[in-house]
C-alpha cells in the first residue's frame, strides 16, 4: 500500500490489493476524519493505526462516499466514529448491503472477518462539517453511482472526488449525462489536488484537462456506440473502439482501465439498444 502526504494533515492510502483505490485521511486538532476505507481489512487497519498515531483525539467520523464495497468495506474497523453518507447510500446498503456481503465472503475468504455498518448521519444534496480548523463541505455528485458525493476539504483546497474522478470514467450501472455533470461542477471550485477514487492524486496542473478529457471521454464513447447501434451491427462490434480512440490512456491501473473501457461500452450499447439512454 502507498501512502502519499497531500498537504500537511491530508494523507492518501493507495491499496496494493485492488484497483489502486484511495482512503484519505484528515488530521485535525479534534480528531481526524477518514473518507472511504480499503476493500480489505489489513489495509484498512494500517489507515486507522496511522490515524491514531496522529491524532490525539482519536478518528472522530468516517465518511462513505458511495455504497460500493471497495468503499465501504473497511468502515466497520472504526466503530468509535460516526459514519456519515449520502441518504441513498443508507437506503442502498439496507436493502441489499447484507446480501452482497456474504456474495463476496463467499468469493473472497479474506473478507470473512467484514461487517456492514450503515450510516446513521446522511443528507440530501450537501453538507458542512467542521472539525478542528477544517471544514469539509459534502457534496451530492451523482453519475458512477446514485448516491456518491465528493468531499471539499476547504482550507487545503482538496477534493477527495472518489470514482466521480478516475483514469477512465466509470460508467457501469451508472448515469454518463450525471456524471458529467458533476464533472463540471468540480471546475468551479479553486482547487489544488483532486484525489481520485482510484489512481492518486491530481496535481493543480492536471485537474482541468483530467476533468475536461473525462467528459470528453463519455462524449465520444457515447457517440461511437450510438453509430454502432444505429447500424444495427452486433456488440462484437464494440472491440473497435480503443480507449485511446476516446481520448484515455491504457497504461493506468496497471492496465485495468483497458477492462473497465470494454465494460463502459458494452453498458452503452445495452442501454441504447433498450432505449434508456438518450442520443446526445
Amino acid at each position: 500500500m502507498l501512502r502519499e502526504r497531500v498537504t500537511e494533515d491530508v494523507y492518501v492510502f493507495i491499496s496494493g490489493l485492488y484497483a489502486e483505490v484511495a482512503a484519505t485521511v484528515v488530521i485535525t486538532p479534534e480528531g481526524a476524519v477518514v473518507i472511504d476505507t480499503l476493500p480489505f481489512p489489513q489495509e484498512t487497519q494500517q489507515v486507522r493505526e496511522f490515524a491514531l498515531r496522529r491524532s490525539s483525539r482519536g478518528i472522530r467520523y468516517v465518511i462513505n462516499t458511495h455504497h460500493h464495497a471497495d468503499h465501504v468495506y473497511g468502515s466497520y474497523l472504526f466503530p468509535e466514529a460516526e459514519l456519515i453518507a449520502h441518504r441513498q447510500c443508507r437506503q442502498i446498503l439496507l436493502k441489499v448491503g447484507e446480501e452482497s456481503l456474504v456474495q463476496a465472503r463467499a468469493q473472497t475468504p479474506v473478507l470473512a472477518a467484514v461487517e456492514l455498518r450503515i450510516p446513521q448521519l446522511v443528507f440530501e444534496t450537501e453538507m458542512l462539517l467542521r472539525l478542528g480548523e477544517k471544514t469539509l463541505h459534502l457534496i451530492h455528485a451523482p453519475g458512477h453511482s446514485t448516491d456518491g458525493i465528493v468531499v471539499h476539504i476547504r482550507e487545503d483546497k482538496v477534493l477527495v472526488a472518489s470514482d466521480v474522478v478516475t483514469p477512465v470514467p466509470l460508467l457501469v450501472r451508472g448515469d454518463p449525462d450525471q456524471l458529467s455533470r458533476s464533472l463540471k461542477q468540480i471546475k468551479s471550485l479553486n482547487l489544488e489536488n483532486v484525489i481520485q477514487g482510484h489512481g492518486g492524486v491530481l496535481l493543480r496542473g492536471e485537474i482541468d484537462e483530467t476533468v475536461d478529457s473525462s467528459m470528453e471521454y463519455i462524449r465520444l464513447a457515447k457517440k461511437q456506440v450510438q453509430a454502432i447501434v444505429d447500424k444495427g451491427l452486433p456488440p462484437s462490434e464494440l472491440a473497435k473502439i480503443d480507449i485511446e480512440s476516446c481520448g484515455r490512456s491504457r497504461i493506468p491501473l496497471g492496465g485495468l482501465v483497458q477492462r473497465l473501457h470494454k465494460a463502459n461500452l458494452d453498458f452503452l450499447y445495452a442501454e441504447i439498444k433498450a432505449g434508456r439512454m438518450a442520443s446526445r
